[in-house]
């Protein structure tokens, strides 16, 4: 019995200690089951916390695209809207030096191979290579084959040194040739760089003494240095009058395609797109219209600013664009902008102040109402008006047998012909005489209802520049006449006074350039050449 319990005791103790070993076991395992679940969701922990500081760097990386886009975009329209004030006007010397030859002079580069002389051959080096006798060979006497070998050790020597002198020849040659090379290129720009200071000094001889050419040179240089956003065209054609000091530039205006079409860069996250905020057409139209204005008035104020010797009182400024018209198809040139001013008038604008649209309406300028549509404006002065009158004067001279001079009429034919002109014109237009008229050389009306009315005309055949008493007898007789508006035809052309005296009031001034052009619009071909001091006779 007591064996037995024995037998049964042993058993029970196997029992409970393989089912603690099992249950061992199985803890274990949940131990090892918990130990990778734990890990397996740290793991996946830092992989979503990974996940997320790759996507945050993501979209901070697009975020700063989109705010290096808008910078650009900001930077633009800042760019377009300084444009008056957006650089420093140069003075003639820093004009002129612009046309200074860049290109450094010439070095002399020399090989290594010829900078150093080669080193002479020395005899000792040959000499020295002859094997001394031994003193059995000189008890032997075989003196012979010693002088033999020492006579060849010399005339080793002096093949080298024939081959030396025939090498430092050659290299001595070459060296020299190199520099008489460098020497011919040295003068060749010399003279260029004493040519190009002879054209800039006649340049600037040429624009302080007034020549046609070189003032118009000159204000080119002028224009053609003011730095432009990259888009701009900056072509633009300069003509000059020195009777009345008047500058008149043509100049290529950038469409409105130079306003960015986008207001704003966004990024929407949650899309991962970037979307663009289209700038309103009313903004545009605005933008686009004081890009034009800026662009007349940072030319002027450049032209004024350089002109040191005082060569320009008048400047007149067209801008035009090249376009195509998209009811055609055909490349149209709309003038978008013109302005004339005196330089009086425009030295007492503080343009960091102004408004650009009343600046302009003040300044009597035409603007195009519509400009971002390419509603165009008539020019003051048209550029083949002063052009062909006072620079091209080839073009005139091939003319001159089929176009009578206006300066060959009697005073009475020259008013005739004006009066012609204005009928032709659609105005109702009557001569008056000449003895009687209290200065009036022809009524005309302008039978059109509200613009219409009585005009006073008068004419000059006149060689010498009009000045502001002529435009105040004009403005006189206009009160006494009691017309709307007063127009002054001249030859030749006008003072900056003058022009001063008629703003605001209701008065046209045509000088000789604007006559022919009007003559040549109604099929009238004529030329106005004045005569010489010898010839020079009455003036009307």
């Amino acid at each position: 019995m007591a064996r037995r319990h024995s037998f049964l005791a042993s058993l029970e103790r196997a029992a409970r200690a393989a089912a603690r070993a099992q249950r061992e076991a199985q803890a274990e395992q949940r131990r090892q089951m918990r130990h990778r679940l734990q890990m397996e969701r740290e793991n996946l922990r830092l992989l979503q916390q990974m996940d997320k500081l790759e996507r945050e760097k993501y979209l901070a990386s697009r975020q700063c695209a989109i705010d290096v886009l808008n910078a650009e975009l900001m930077g633009r329209i800042k760019a377009l809207e300084g444009l008056v004030a957006a650089r420093q006007y140069p003075v003639v010397a820093a004009v002129l030096s612009s046309l200074a030859l860049k290109e450094p002079p010439p070095i002399l580069t020399v090989p290594a191979e010829l900078t150093n002389p080669n080193p002479s051959p020395l005899r000792d080096y040959y000499t020295n290579a002859v094997r001394r006798m031994s003193w059995w060979e000189r008890l032997l006497g075989m003196h012979s084959r010693y002088g033999d070998a020492v006579a060849q050790a010399e005339q080793e020597f002096q093949k080298a040194q024939q081959q030396h002198e025939i090498t430092e020849s050659d290299r001595a040659r070459k060296l020299e040739a190199l520099q008489r090379e460098h020497a011919e290129r040295l003068n060749v720009h010399r003279a260029q760089v004493e040519k190009r200071e002879r054209e800039i000094h006649e340049l600037k001889s040429g624009y302080y003494s007034g020549d046609i050419d070189a003032v118009t040179t000159y204000f080119g240089l002028v224009l053609g240095s003011s730095p432009y956003p990259d888009d701009f065209p900056q072509e633009f054609r300069t003509a000059y009058d020195p009777d009345a000091k008047q500058l008149l530039v043509d100049y290529e205006l950038p469409t409105v395609d130079v306003i960015p079409p986008v207001a704003e860069y966004r990024y929407v996250k949650s899309k991962d797109v970037v979307e663009e905020k289209q700038r309103k057409p009313a903004e545009t139209k605005t933008l686009y219209r004081d890009v034009v204005a800026s662009v007349a008035l940072r030319c002027t104020h450049e032209c004024f600013t350089a002109d040191a010797a005082q060569q320009v009182e008048i400047l007149t400024f067209n801008g035009f664009v090249n376009a195509t018209d998209p009811a055609t198809g055909n490349a149209i040139h709309p003038c978008l902008i013109s302005m004339r001013v005196t330089k009086e008038r425009f030295f007492g604008l503080l343009l960091d102040r102004v408004d650009l649209k009343a600046c302009l309406r003040n300044l009597g300028a035409q603007v195009s109402p519509q400009p971002a549509e390419l509603l165009p404006v008539k020019p003051i002065v048209e550029f083949d008006m002063v052009d062909k009158r006072f620079i091209d004067e080839k073009d005139v001279l091939s003319e001159l047998d089929a176009r009578p001079n206006l300066m060959d009429l009697t005073p009475a034919e020259f008013e005739a012909l004006v009066g012609n002109l204005f009928t032709r014109m659609g105005l109702e237009t009557k001569l008056t005489r000449t003895s009687r008229d209290g200065g009036v050389d022809a009524v005309a009306f302008d039978v059109r209802p509200i613009l219409g009315g009585k005009v006073v005309i008068q004419a000059k055949r006149w060689s010498h520049t009009v000045g502001v008493s002529a435009v105040r007898d004009l403005y006189g007789t206009m009160m006494n006449e009691g017309a709307n508006k007063g127009i002054l035809v001249s030859t030749s052309s006008y003072g900056p006074d003058a022009y001063d005296f008629c703003k605001d009031k209701p008065i046209e001034l045509i000088d000789g350039s604007g006559l022919l052009y009007h003559l040549d619009q109604v099929g009238v071909k004529a030329r106005i050449i004045f005569p010489t001091d010898s010839t020079r006779g009455g003036e009307s």
